[in-house]
């Protein structure tokens, strides 16, 4: 089944690496999307494919890479939109 995620990211999860570590879990589990830095010191990503690599990336981004740290990841399910053929750093 295909579903579409969109996450909010806070806590220490800019200047990180945190784009680039979601990015690489995206595309290691074949989703497309997209991922950027919000001006309130939050990562946005929207993750839309295979509802199970959707919850494998969902569970990287609670973890975060190294040097990070996840305070809270707000999760909001949306309609699939098909629009999205890769996963991208925005």
């Amino acid at each position: 089944m295909i579903v579409a995620r969109r996450f909010l990211i806070s806590g220490r999860v800019q200047g990180v690496g945190f784009r680039w570590f979601a990015h690489d879990a995206a595309v290691r589990e074949g989703l497309a999307g997209w991922v950027r830095n919000l001006p309130d010191g939050r990562v946005e990503a929207l993750v839309e494919g295979d509802a199970e690599a959707v919850t494998r990336v969902e569970r990287a981004l609670r973890s975060g890479p190294r040097g990070a740290r996840v305070d809270n990841v707000y999760v909001e399910s949306e309609m699939p939109s098909g629009a999205y053929r890769q996963f991208d750093i925005e």
